[in-house]
């Protein structure tokens, strides 16, 4: 009897194994109106005055009230806000589409698929792809034309990670962070928990640029995931490496502070407090806690990504990305 029980438990593993390896490319369209936190694009300040907030959490801004740009020079109002620019999709099949309805591409050739191990004594380990679009919400949906502080391009698929060999080795990624070598010993490691009590309590320390908050440890800058503790944090670990990546290879720049007021600038060293972001696949997260339905790089997932991982259908992830933007609004000639 004992041996039929663990017979049927073993076809029913794999059994499981089967469906959840067929079902792996999961995802939808968000609906901009239903599924999305707009309440995530504020504060929003006008000449160093906040004109609504909606107890939403935010940054440092410049303190001048009116800015000049140009040559021959313009001036204009300072402004600020949280503007909705890019999309994340987190999978573990490679080419599967989750913010475009779970669609797979089919490019012809194979590429390292995501994967879950755990060897005896040691914590789990995790591997996921990545897919980057670019995703102006605010041009996408024509709410504000015309206006210099957004950016103006349409919906975009930027970068795969089953086209970059260095998202799955970690040799490799040090060709791009060879700082690794100073942060893989027990101090610099620990020194992460003070990343976390920030970013729970408001937002990272930039101080501590080697963490990711709570989600652990911000190096190597790939796929590569040491210890999985779920699929939220893993995700949202991700994430954080994707933003800090992208920054490294300057394919993101900044777009707040003095020096941004005028244009973008570049930032090696990615600003962990100028992005917030939220889920959009499995679970949209619009529901909010404590007032928010987003939160800052490196908060727990305690706190918001209960229930929102489930089997087969609900273990890959997309999430929209705020990024805080300080502008020069209204410029006019000077002369």
């Amino acid at each position: 009897m004992k041996y039929v029980l663990k017979m049927l438990f073993f076809w029913f593993l794999l059994l499981l194994s089967v469906m959840t390896e067929a079902a792996t490319c999961t995802g939808k369209f968000a609906n901009p109106v239903t599924d999305i936190c707009w309440s995530c694009v504020f504060p929003i300040r006008i000449g160093g005055v906040k004109v609504t907030g909606l107890d939403q959490e935010d940054t440092s801004n410049p303190s001048s009230v009116v800015c000049v740009c140009g040559n021959p020079p313009k001036a204009g109002i300072q402004v600020s806000f949280w503007e909705p620019v890019r999309r994340i999709d987190v999978v573990r099949s490679p080419f599967c589409m989750t913010s475009l309805g779970g669609v797979r591409l089919d490019p012809g050739f194979d590429a390292p698929t995501g994967s879950r191990n755990r060897m005896d004594g040691q914590a789990q380990t995790s591997f996921y792809q990545v897919h980057w679009y670019i995703d102006p919400l605010f041009f996408f949906l024509q709410a504000v034309l015309d206006n210099g502080c957004l950016e103006n391009i349409g919906f975009d698929i930027a970068y795969l990670t089953e086209l970059d060999p260095l998202w799955k080795d970690d040799e490799l990624t040090r060709i791009i962070n060879p700082e690794v070598y100073l942060f893989g010993n027990l101090p610099a490691r620990a020194a992460c928990a003070a990343d976390c009590v920030a970013a729970t309590a408001g937002f990272p320390s930039n101080l501590f640029f080697w963490c990711a908050g709570c989600q652990g440890n911000l190096y190597p800058l790939n796929g590569n995931i040491q210890a999985h503790i779920g699929g939220v944090q893993a995700s949202s670990l991700v994430l954080n490496r994707m933003i800090a990546k992208l920054h490294r290879e300057l394919l993101m720049w900044s777009a707040s502070g003095s020096e941004s007021m005028c244009g973008y600038t570049p930032q090696p060293i990615m600003d962990k407090t100028t992005y917030k972001y939220q889920m959009l696949y499995p679970i949209p997260q619009t529901l909010k806690i404590a007032g928010k339905c987003c939160q800052p790089l490196g908060r727990s997932t305690i706190l918001w990504g209960a229930g929102r991982e489930y089997p087969v259908q609900g273990e890959d992830f997309a999430y929209q990305i705020f990024r805080k933007r300080n502008c020069c609004q209204g410029a006019i000639n000077l002369d």
